[in-house]
């Protein structure tokens, strides 16, 4: 299965979070093993040639196959989680929303000073989630690599928000 099959696993829910917006629901592909696997295995061939320390997924999206990644790549998984649901030392970084903003943490132990990591997500819209995701990441001391998503969203071009922290940037499905 080529990458461009995946765009037959995507599913379009119109009106979906709210009025004129058309979300693209990526749950589909976690129905289909083979599907998964293409994911997953076509994220490996993209950083082959990568010292990887770490992948960062960020919440809850990017832990599906951030997760799975990571052990293939046999790196530790790091979580990036909303405001308010991780146990231990933490530091937050605020990001906007359409109406209001937003916070994601990240562990303080997370992250070794200078690792190279890979942030994930399932999808870039605006690039908001990875943009604070980043600034976590550095704040930490990390090195970003490169940036994947399954699926981008062009027209928002949150590509150029992320620019600044690795020009690597990699999707899978671009609409």
């Amino acid at each position: 299965m080529k990458t461009s099959l995946l765009v037959e696993y995507i599913r379009e829910v119109k009106d979906f979070p709210k009025v004129g917006i058309s979300f693209k629901d990526i749950t589909p592909i976690l129905s289909s093993p083979e599907a998964s696997s293409l994911v997953v295995n076509s994220f490996v061939e993209i950083l082959k040639d990568k010292k990887i320390d770490a992948i960062v997924g960020v919440e809850s999206r990017g832990f599906l196959f951030g997760m799975l990644l990571a052990n293939a790549l046999n790196v530790p998984f790091v979580p990036v989680r909303k405001a308010g649901k991780l146990p231990a030392d933490i530091i937050c970084e605020e990001y906007d929303l359409e109406y209001g903003t937003a916070k994601v943490e990240i562990h303080t132990d997370a992250i070794k000073d200078g690792w190279n990591v890979v942030i994930h997500d399932d999808l870039l819209a605006t690039g908001g989630t990875a943009v604070a995701a980043s600034k976590l990441v550095q704040r930490l001391g990390g090195n970003i690599l490169s940036f994947l998503f399954v699926v981008e969203l062009s027209f928002l071009d949150g590509r150029n928000n992320l620019l600044k922290f690795s020009e690597d940037i990699n999707s899978l499905i671009k609409y």
